[in-house]
């Protein structure tokens, strides 16, 4: 099916939904800048062990080597835009037709681009927690200072800082994975947008979805598990492909 067809037909499947739902991973967010995770020659697990960098037991042993990992990363955050593919499901979400979106990034760029309802499977950066006191505070200006100048955040506690993000042998959020699992049951349309569904348990959620009655659509530069469940599968850049169906959309039928 031609790169047209398959933007007709996602715009069909669209326009009969009640209950559309996205789930958006990595590919979501790098025309803005931000490096996904297994892209060839510029995923940021080609350089580093994500074990021995991002995981909850390699912070415990040495927090400043995920943060030395991760300050690129908050430099690259800190000056990164919404682009057109945030953009297009802020759109959806204003035409009435897109309900939540359920994303596995912490950039917090879907917010910034005007959705209202988002369901953050693997955390943020907007808090930080004490892994001795377990007291939350604010990522204000000054720990984000701190932490560029080559700090380890600590608590007046004593104890260290750890982002509200979640770390490889950690739980999701209870709640929010909770929350996600509902919306998949409950929607008749599931977007996948710029995920490879390779990191479980946030990858089950647009099967469950599809096992559960509703249309699958995936856009995906490389092809990935949920390909053979989807209706309508584009391998192609999403801020290319979901401003041209929201374009399409907005057209008279």
């Amino acid at each position: 099916m031609s790169l047209d067809a398959q933007i007709q037909r996602a715009v069909e499947l669209i326009r009969r939904s009640r209950h559309m739902v996205a789930f958006t991973g990595a590919g979501q967010s790098t025309a803005s800048g931000i490096p996904d995770f297994r892209s060839p020659g510029s995923g940021l697990w080609e350089k580093d062990n994500p074990m021995l960098v991002a995981s909850i037991w390699a912070f415990r042993l040495n927090p400043r080597t995920f943060y030395d990992w991760i300050r690129p990363l908050i430099e690259t955050l800190l000056h990164a835009t919404p682009n057109p593919a945030h953009q297009a499901l802020a759109h959806l979400e204003e035409m009435g037709y897109l309900k939540v979106v359920i994303t596995q990034n912490i950039d917090n760029l879907q917010q910034r681009a005007g959705s209202r309802r988002v369901l953050e499977l693997h955390g943020h950066m907007r808090e930080a927690t004490c892994i001795r006191c377990y007291k939350a505070v604010p990522v204000d200006p000054g720990m984000i200072r701190s932490l560029l100048d080559g700090r380890v955040p600590v608590c007046e506690c004593g104890g260290t800082l750890k982002p509200n993000v979640i770390l490889f042998g950690e739980q999701l959020p209870v709640r929010v994975f909770n929350q996600a699992m509902e919306e998949a049951r409950r929607c008749d349309l599931m977007l996948v947008s710029g995920s490879s569904l390779e990191v479980a348990p946030a990858a089950d959620i647009p099967f469950l979805a599809v096992k559960s009655g509703a249309k699958g659509m995936i856009i995906n530069l490389q092809p990935t598990a949920f390909d053979r469940h989807a209706e309508v599968v584009i391998h192609g850049d999403v801020a290319e492909i979901l401003p041209r169906i929201v374009e399409a959309l907005d057209s008279p039928s």
